[in-house]
């Protein structure tokens, strides 16, 4: 039954590779990225279980964690063009000041 379900797995992953590629729109190819990730993690959940380690369980979370802050990351950076915070001009500390646009 595990067998199966990595073999959906993974005509699922292609199909979303296809997806990530012909996506219309920055945002399709994101969600793209993110659905391959999430796939990403339930293979090697899948894998997991098939090999009888369940370590891989561990791998397999924190994997969804840096998923979800990179696509988190990649959708700021997108929108504002930057990662931190903006720049400010005045004291360094940036509690005055106008914003510098560049």
């Amino acid at each position: 039954m595990f067998v199966v379900a990595a073999c959906a797995i993974g005509v699922a992953m292609v199909l979303t590779f296809i997806r990530l590629c012909t996506g219309p729109t920055l945002y399709d190819r994101v969600a793209a990225v993110n659905a391959f990730g999430t796939e990403t993690v339930l293979l090697i959940g899948v894998i997991g279980f098939l090999t009888g380690r369940p370590d891989f369980l561990d791998i397999a979370l924190l994997y969804a964690l840096i998923n979800f802050v990179g696509t988190i990351a990649i959708l700021k950076f997108f929108r504002y063009r930057a990662i931190g915070d903006p720049v400010t001009a005045g004291s360094p500390d940036g509690s005055r000041g106008e914003r510098i646009r560049s």
